[in-house]
């Protein structure tokens, strides 16, 4: 699998696989995972040749990155990227109190506590080193300082406020001693996360879901700061959650819920462009990111290992520039996008 070398600020970087795999899945997001399917999703991730992991506390409420413990013994530290995040502890409590309950199953009884202070992201970052059982984590992100989280852009704004007097400064401190390679946020939204960079030394964003076939607002202002800072960005959710996996039929999801009717019928003619050139909606959805000069990686994720077998086979195909120019002309992608 290709290979994008990061280094923003010559601490020797980090190779990101284009295809990484996030671990939210394994966490018993939506259903239940077995431990020995999480571990043959893991392993044919590494067969195919992913050689990123992203994972997080919230995720199962710690049981993903407890999944991943095993699975990384095996493994050669230096032969795989690894993140997680920061911004909450997970606490014990009743099961009845846990965190999630009806998207994660089968997991901890653990509830979420935000703390996005400097001692707060000290320990978040303890907590995941015991869980993972590995010597270091080479990216921590800023976990979920967004609208779509906390639910106002002034709660959004006070979370923001909260990390950057304080928590920001662990992070910093983390990257400059060497602890980490880079720091970042794991936001939902690119105004956020464009907030952020305007505010400080930030190496990478995750963002999910916002630079994808069917949205590419974030050229507006965020990917040209990107670009013109070395941020890099790692892009999750490039199916929007669903619909540009599945394609427009009843029932499909964006963004976590079913899809509404404009966001179908966009979908129905950028699939019907996609078919024109022979092409499935599907390769063009995972590949359209990479094509972005600050995208390092895409992580679709998974909870089976045909899921990353079928994601790995979608970057070999080969799309046509034909493909991007018509979707350009009916007005379905921006004309900024970058597609070469």
């Amino acid at each position: 699998m290709k290979t994008r070398h990061f280094d923003r600020i010559g601490n020797g970087g980090m190779a990101f696989t284009e295809l990484g795999f996030g671990t939210a899945p394994l966490g018993n997001l939506y259903r239940a995972v077995s431990d020995e399917d999480a571990n043959a999703t893991l392993e044919a991730a590494w067969r195919v040749g992913c050689r990123y992991y992203d994972t997080a506390p919230l995720y199962g409420l710690g049981l993903s990155e407890t999944r991943l413990n095993p699975f990384l013994r095996s493994k050669k530290r230096d032969d795989y990227v690894l993140s997680s995040k920061v911004g909450r502890i997970m606490r014990a409590c009743p099961p009845d109190q846990r965190t999630g309950i009806g998207k994660f199953f089968d997991t901890p009884s653990r509830r979420e506590v935000y703390d996005y202070s400097y001692d707060g992201v000290m320990r978040s970052f303890e907590a995941s080193l015991e869980r993972l059982g590995v010597d270091r984590i080479d990216i921590l992100f800023v976990h979920d300082v967004d609208i779509f989280t906390h639910g106002s852009k002034e709660a959004s704004d006070q979370r923001i406020e909260e990390f950057m007097r304080s928590g920001y400064y662990g992070l910093l401190a983390l990257r400059d001693q060497g602890v980490i390679k880079a720091f970042g946020g794991g936001i939902n939204e690119w105004p956020v996360a464009q907030t952020l960079a305007e505010r400080g030394d930030f190496d990478l964003f995750l963002l999910a879901g916002r630079y994808t076939l069917l949205e590419q607002e974030a050229l507006q202002s965020f990917l040209p700061l990107c670009q013109k800072r070395g941020i890099g960005i790692v892009l999750g959710g490039p199916y929007n959650s669903g619909i540009l996996a599945t394609g427009p039929k009843p029932g499909a999801y964006y963004n976590y819920s079913e899809a509404p009717q404009d966001i179908i019928d966009r979908v129905t003619r950028i699939e019907a462009i996609c078919k024109r050139h022979g092409v499935r909606l599907i390769e063009a959805a995972l590949q359209f990111p990479l094509l972005h000069p600050s995208v390092v990686s895409v992580i679709p994720g998974g909870q089976r290992p045909s899921e990353v077998e079928s994601n790995r086979a979608l970057l070999d195909a080969k799309l046509p520039s034909a493909l991007w120019a018509d979707l350009k002309k009916e007005g379905l992608m921006r004309a900024d996008a970058p597609t070469a």
